[in-house]
């Protein structure tokens, strides 16, 4: 008799068992109008060392501090910065308490604090963490399991802290292979922050504050088929006819005895405007670089492991296979770890008698994060959730574009999504003030996105894979909302 009157109860509590408590606690106090506050240590109400947690300080004082510790160049987003406190799947929480759902980092793959990455990371660095001079069974297991995701001849792997690492690994071996030291790369694309890299990313080097790519650096332009050269609807096969300048140009290279060694690219461009390459670029651009000697390194930083849904590797949306991959953070889920995906040929061709050594690179920790990051992939199936709800989340935005004229194109796939923003549809102009105030707006309604391309008007939706179709209907709610209110420039209240 009394059992019976408790079963709802149970059931709820079951039900929140698997539930985040600040994250619930933050759902109510949302619904009930009021705002919460979460301690340092997320919520909890004590500090690791139990004793009383520190007063915060207000995001004033952390900025002030913020900026005389760091360089002037170090940047902060929004116009009021998030002071974020504790990350949980695909919600940051806030020193306020505000419960922000991020649509913008890729770089928690599989979601903020995934209990069984943070639980492999403590129990492998509990254990041991050290350099690749000694034998791991959990590195040789890891780098096993990521090359088995590849298809032949790619077999091979490097294991280093970063992409920027990464990037400059892949370079070396192609010039190693080749003995060439020209480069073919892509205008608006980025690959990472040593020197050498910022030198061949026009990103950077032909931005503000850039001196320019090297004489080494030849650029070609973004596939971008809205606003670029070759345009769909308006020109047959666009696709074609940028790979066509992309042999043009390796051509003409070759003719003066500079025949480039490598095309470096990002497969998906994300800094140049979440571009999708059109069809038959992908082909013709590998086809160009190959025949005159050159080799191809796909960035795959920002689309690899299944964030494009139907597709694990952004080049298998194409019939091609790159000579080298480049992985970066999401591969670790937030843990410092970065790849070269190679074949044996190449790494054969690298072994010129240097020794190559990352002290970092491949550490059992950083391997069992990695290891934890394809397990939940794979049980969880976040790749075909990817792909469900960025199908929910494009159709969605494709329907705000057909109310609001400032949304000129939307584009993407899985969960690798861009907005453009444009001032008027007939001449495409971007309108960069538009999309930055559409970001403040949905930072303003509890969602985290950024802006990029170009000229600043491209929004770029790239979260977590464990995102949701009720996430992604917020996400098109708020947008919709907030380009109502924005029209014509006004503020958004």
């Amino acid at each position: 008799y009394v059992t019976v009157s408790e079963a709802g109860a149970w059931r709820v509590l079951e039900a929140l068992d698997g539930v985040d408590g600040d994250h619930a606690a933050g759902r109510v106090l949302a619904a009930c109008g009021r705002a919460g506050r979460t301690s340092h240590s997320g919520g909890r109400g004590e500090t690791p060392d139990g004793g009383e947690p520190a007063p915060l300080r207000s995001d004033g004082e952390l900025a002030s501090e913020r900026s005389r510790l760091a360089g002037p160049s170090l940047s902060l987003s929004y116009r009021d910065p998030v002071h974020a406190v504790r990350g949980w799947m695909q919600w940051l929480y806030a020193a306020d308490g505000t419960a922000y759902l991020d649509a913008y980092n890729n770089v928690p793959h599989v979601g903020h604090s995934h209990p069984r990455v943070a639980d492999a990371v403590a129990r492998q660095t509990s254990l041991l963490a050290t350099n690749t001079r000694y034998l791991s069974q959990v590195r040789l297991d890891y780098m096993a399991r990521l090359a088995d995701r590849f298809p032949d001849p790619l077999d091979t792997v490097y294991l280093v802290n970063s992409a920027s690492e990464a990037n400059e690994l892949a370079l070396r071996i192609a010039r190693a292979a080749t003995g060439r030291r020209d480069l073919v790369v892509q205008q608006s694309g980025y690959h990472g922050h040593t020197t050498t890299l910022v030198d061949a990313s026009p990103y950077k080097a032909d931005g503000p504050g850039g001196e320019g790519t090297p004489e080494w650096a030849h650029t070609i332009a973004i596939p971008d088929t809205y606003r670029g050269r070759f345009r769909t609807g308006r020109d047959d096969d666009p696709g074609g006819r940028y790979a066509a300048d992309v042999a043009e140009l390796a051509g003409r290279l070759a003719q003066e005895g500079r025949a480039p060694g490598a095309l470096l690219l990002e497969t998906f461009p994300s800094v140049g405007g979440q571009i999708v390459p059109p069809d038959g670029y992908l082909e013709g651009a590998y086809r160009a670089i190959r025949e005159v000697g050159g080799l191809v390194i796909a960035d795959e930083v920002q689309t690899g492991l299944g964030r494009l849904g139907s597709v694990e590797w952004g080049f298998q949306t194409a019939p091609v296979v790159p000579d080298l991959v480049v992985l970066g953070k999401p591969i670790g889920n937030g843990f410092p770890l970065g790849a070269v995906v190679t074949s044996r040929a190449l790494a054969e061709a690298f072994d010129t008698g240097m020794e190559f050594f990352s002290t970092f690179g491949g550490n059992p920790v950083a391997c069992a994060a990695g290891g934890a990051v394809l397990d939940v992939l794979d049980d969880q199936a976040l790749a075909a959730n990817a792909e469900r709800v960025g199908v929910r989340l494009l159709d969605g935005l494709r329907g705000v574009g057909d109310r609001h004229d400032r949304v000129g194109d939307v584009r993407g796939m899985g969960l690798f999504v861009g907005v453009e923003i444009v001032a008027d549809r007939t001449d495409r102009a971007p309108d960069a003030g538009t999309a930055r105030r559409a970001v403040e707006g949905l930072k303003a309604r509890g969602i985290l996105a950024g802006t990029d391309g170009p000229d600043g008007n491209v929004l770029k939706l790239r979260g977590p894979l464990v995102l949701t179709s009720s996430d992604v209907d917020g996400i098109v709610a708020a947008l919709d909302d907030v380009l109502h209110r924005t029209a014509g420039g006004a503020p958004d209240g």
